[in-house]
């Protein structure tokens, strides 16, 4: 059956989110073992605690409490003064102690919410509770083969667990939560928010009803590492939910999985509630009671966050296309078109474009993308630029060599000869010359056809080998033709 817009508006699908977040320690949530295991060699970040070999005793990361207290705030709430762990027990080739320490009825955070645009309107969506746990390892399934491998090097790393209220309400609304929640981790500097090596990953539950405030049977599907895997996949399952409805039959309660080449969810295995996982108390780990000193230490000590972010910059006329390219750029890019901005707006517009079309050129050349040039050297340039010493083709010329090899604005557009030439007889000597060549083109802008200047100031230009200054050959043209 093709499922059509027609069919779609019978339905109203509900879904919600579950956001896996790894944060930023040095070491795991409760063994001294190294917590980034992007370049590792598989199962060599592991320890006696992380595998629950007998007597092994796990101990708190203080500093993952911390991060997932800055959590908290980035999610528009306080975290929650007193919290404790549990046991969540399943058994899975990459859980060696055959149990999760996680959180269930005293979750660290409780509440909260993410604001965020999709489609020119503003949303917002409702967390239900974010609560801090170990990740499990990584099963690994080579290609043709009839084996699998286990990974155990990611089993222990600190997990928060953003819970969303199902509030969201189509494909569009998921991708824009993720994308807006992926910002929120990245600029609180709680997660390295790699996608790619899953820092961040999403489980979405999804529902159809035909009635408002009324939800379905949900197929939960698991482990999306991208903000365009969560849209298809959201956007497949209602379409195949759809369908079953519309041949009369069920959907099934269960796990599903995204088949990123064939653009499908597949079963995994059918969903497990909360008795399944037969809960109890974690009998090593103490309750944690945050102290009123260190939650208000932690606010004072936040970061500008997106909305902030994205406040300052509009009042500086950055259009919202713009900002929101600088956003997925990083913090970096961000802090430094803020400090240029004291100096005046137009210097920081005009850093906003070069650092975009810096990252743009140099896509694939990792030197040049970590390269930064200096606040200094962008505001002599914005300023050479604003007193048209220099166009702006001299200036991308110049951005280009910083990126290479460094050096001085000043110097570079004078060894290059880049420097414009706005003497006014110098011009005007050149004008006269052009004028005499292209009589036409001088009698058509005195009848009217203004266009016409565009081409005579063109070739002023390529008579001074682009170093005219265009704004004063325009008023020179101008003036002697009486205009």
């Amino acid at each position: 059956m093709l499922v059509n817009d027609e069919l779609r508006k019978k339905y109203i699908p509900t879904i919600g989110i579950e956001t896996h977040v790894q944060l930023k320690t040095k070491t795991k949530l409760f063994s001294a073992v190294g917590n980034d295991a992007r370049k590792a060699k598989p199962n060599t970040l592991i320890s006696h605690i992380d595998t629950g070999m007998p007597g092994a005793l796990p101990v708190l990361n203080e500093k993952a409490i911390e991060l997932a207290t800055k959590v908290a705030f980035a999610l528009n709430t306080n975290p929650q003064k007193f919290s404790k762990f549990e046991r969540k027990h399943y058994f899975y080739p990459d859980l060696p102690k055959g149990y999760q320490i996680t959180q269930l009825e005293n979750p660290i955070i409780v509440g909260g919410y993410v604001e965020f645009r999709v489609e020119g309107q503003k949303k917002k969506v409702n967390i239900n509770r974010v609560q801090l746990e170990e990740d499990a390892g990584k099963n690994i399934h080579p290609d043709g083969a009839d084996y699998s491998l286990v990974d155990l090097n990611r089993a222990g790393t600190p997990l928060l667990e953003i819970v969303s209220e199902p509030q969201i309400k189509s494909a569009a609304e998921a991708k824009a939560y993720t994308h807006e929640l992926f910002l929120l981790m990245k600029y609180t500097g709680v997660s390295d928010v790699d996608l790619y090596h899953g820092n961040m990953r999403f489980d979405v539950n999804v529902s159809l009803s035909q009635e408002t405030g009324k939800l379905g049977k949900r197929a939960e599907v698991k482990n999306l590492n991208s903000f365009r895997s969560v849209e298809n996949a959201v956007s497949y399952e209602i379409d195949r939910q759809i369908e079953l409805y519309e041949n009369g039959k069920e959907v099934i309660q269960e796990t599903r999985g995204w088949d990123e080449a064939k653009q499908k969810t597949t079963v995994q295995r059918g969903k497990e509630e909360a008795h399944d996982y037969r809960y109890m108390p974690e009998p090593d780990i103490p309750p944690v009671e945050l102290d009123e000193k260190l939650i208000e230490t932690l606010k004072n000590d936040m970061p500008m966050l997106p909305n902030e972010i994205r406040e300052s910059l509009s009042k500086l006329n950055i259009s919202l296309a713009v900002i929101e390219d600088l956003l997925d750029q990083g913090p970096e890019d961000i802090k430094q078109i803020l400090r240029i901005s004291a100096r005046g707006g137009d210097h920081a517009r005009r850093t906003a474009f070069w650092l975009l079309q810096q990252k743009k050129e140099t896509a694939g050349d990792q030197s040049r993308q970590e390269s930064r040039i200096s606040d200094d050297q962008y505001l002599k340039l914005s300023e050479m630029v604003e007193s048209s010493k220099l166009s702006s083709t001299a200036a991308k010329q110049i951005l280009n060599t910083l990126l290479t090899r460094g050096g001085d604005v000043e110097q570079i557009a004078a060894g290059d000869n880049l420097l414009q030439v706005s003497d006014e007889n110098e011009i005007e000597q050149i004008v006269a010359e052009v004028l005499e060549k292209n009589p036409r083109a001088a009698q058509d802008i005195m009848k009217g056809e203004i266009r016409a200047i565009g081409f005579l100031v063109g070739q002023v230009m390529a008579r001074s080998k682009g170093k005219a200054n265009p704004q004063l050959t325009q008023e020179i043209i101008k003036k002697r033709l009486g205009l």
